[in-house]
């Protein structure tokens, strides 16, 4: 009988060890899939251009608040949505908004979802503010000066798979890097699965469009390939223009319009340096009219984008009240400047050796910017001077930071000025007055905690205005720039909310 027995047995034994196994690799992944969900974030928010991210961790840290930062934006998705959306915080979501390689990011245990919209969510194209024709241009005025390996016959990359989207170079080729960022918002606006805004969408037809955008990288352009090598007797970038202007005034929509309702993004200031005239009709997107005469370049036709900040972005959670900012007044850059920039160098030597400012030189090498970064983050007031043109990347710098504008520019002109007052949240000051001995820093100093602390939350407010990001939310720098273009759309002469200068 116990012979008999001895089967079952084992059968038991084997049933019981074989329970106990399954029961182990069952709690197992129960365990991972709290950690790791199933469903994966996407990172396809995150920017898609080539620079080293900068280590730094901000020297305020909020009381009570044990809460880490977010380690890099992840897709919000939110409905498709007019500038009316924009008080959404999803925003504040960013701690490190300096661009990354997503392919580095892929390896962070992150994997690619790109988020299936609903009918609901989905753009309708009757209801976009902007319907837009881009020309199928040859790759080498826009992708292939990123060096991107396509195949013979590709004009466009692969939008919906972040890891075919060309990386843009680094460093300070990013502060003009909007036409890459509007030209992928048009391509992703046909992808049915990328969330995006509903501010405008591309046609295939011409005759639909409300414009026609131009798809040059003319800021990278001048960026990259200025200079004549070898043996040739001019630039690459020279050729482009020559040819761009080649390419338009031989197409027949240039020729019905008149080239009035195309699209050029020419950022840098001197990007169509030798065509921008011939080009005139067109409307620009532009940093200021500063090296441009009024025909060719005003705002009747033309719109003002903000430049690409280089400093990373301060999420609310982390950005430094009053009292934790124990700088006055922050200034770090290029001092000696020609033209309207000579501004500078007077301020220098008036408040260089006051207590409680920092005037210094300043680059914009990793180091710099990471002192860049420190410093507006520390300072109640961040000054931004004309230099050899009125603006510059460091106004956007300031807004990402928190720190309260001092806009010293009498010939800027700023992004979105007939929707933003930028009197809420900037001191806007004339260059007449600012170079008076004293005046500027009693002006600062008579700015009490209350009065600072409303254009503090001003600025957290609308810092997301100014941020370029794949795929573009609504509000962000991309969206606000297709509706600056929608009320150019409707023939209104753009009337700027008044300024109000601080006057001695």
């Amino acid at each position: 009988m116990l012979e008999k027995s001895m089967p079952t047995s084992r059968l038991l034994l084997s049933i019981t060890a074989f329970s106990m196994f399954f029961l182990i690799i069952s709690s197992f992944f129960l365990f991972h899939s709290v950690i790791n969900p199933f469903i994966p974030s996407s990172v396809f928010k995150q920017f898609v251009v080539e620079s080293e991210p900068i280590d730094y961790t901000p020297d305020y840290k909020p009381e009570g608040n044990n809460e880490q930062p977010i380690e890099q934006p992840l897709v919000v998705p939110l409905p498709p949505s007019s500038i009316s959306m924009i008080e959404l915080d999803t925003h504040n979501k960013v701690e490190e908004a300096m661009p990354i390689d997503p392919h580095e990011a892929t390896s962070l245990n992150k994997k690619i979802d790109v988020h299936v919209l609903s009918k609901k969510e989905a753009c309708n194209p009757n209801k976009a503010l902007l319907k837009v024709y881009m020309y199928d241009m040859p790759r080498e005025f826009h992708f292939g000066l990123l060096d991107w390996k396509a195949s013979p016959n590709q004009i466009w990359p692969n939008v919906s798979d972040i890891k075919h989207v060309p990386r843009y170079p680094g460093g300070l080729n990013l502060q003009h890097s909007m036409e890459y960022w509007l030209t992928l918002d048009l391509l992703s606006s046909n992808v049915k699965k990328i969330v995006r805004p509903c501010s405008v969408i591309r046609v295939e037809n011409p005759s639909q469009a409300d414009f026609i955008f131009v798809p040059f990288f003319a800021s990278l352009s001048y960026n990259r390939f200025s200079k004549v090598l070898g043996k040739e007797k001019v630039s690459l970038n020279r050729r482009l223009q020559d040819q761009l202007v080649d390419f338009l005034l031989s197409r027949p929509e240039w020729i019905k319009s008149g080239g009035k309702d195309h699209i050029i993004v020419a950022h840098h200031p001197n990007s169509l340096l030798y065509v921008r005239k011939k080009l005139g009709s067109a409307r620009f997107i532009l940093a200021d009219f500063g090296r441009y005469v009024a025909k060719t370049a005003n705002l009747n036709k033309d719109v003002i984008a903000p430049y690409q900040h280089v400093v990373p972005s301060i999420s609310n959670n982390n950005s430094a009240p009053f009292e934790q900012r124990p700088t006055l007044a922050f200034f770090q850059g290029a001092i000696y400047r020609k033209d309207g920039g000579a501004i500078r160098q007077e301020l220098f030597y008036l408040l260089k050796d006051e207590k409680d400012v920092h005037f210094a030189f300043g680059s914009a090498q990793k180091s710099g910017v990471r002192e860049a970064r420190n410093g507006m983050g520390s300072s109640k007031f961040c000054l931004n001077i004309a230099g050899d043109t009125p603006s510059s990347n460091r106004l956007f710098d300031a807004i990402v930071s928190h720190c309260v504008p001092v806009i010293i520019s009498d010939n800027i002109e700023l992004p979105y000025e007939d929707v933003l007052d930028y009197s809420e949240f900037s001191v806007l000051v004339w260059g007449s007055y600012a170079v008076k001995p004293g005046f500027l820093v009693n002006l600062l100093k008579g700015i009490k905690r209350d009065e600072w602390m409303k254009m503090w939350e001003k600025l957290k407010e609308v810092a997301h205005h100014f941020e370029y990001q794949y795929p573009s939310q609504p509000g962000d720098a991309v969206d606000m720039t297709w509706q600056a273009l929608a009320r150019k759309k409707s023939g209104v002469k753009m009337k700027r909310i008044d300024r109000r200068y601080r006057m001695p």
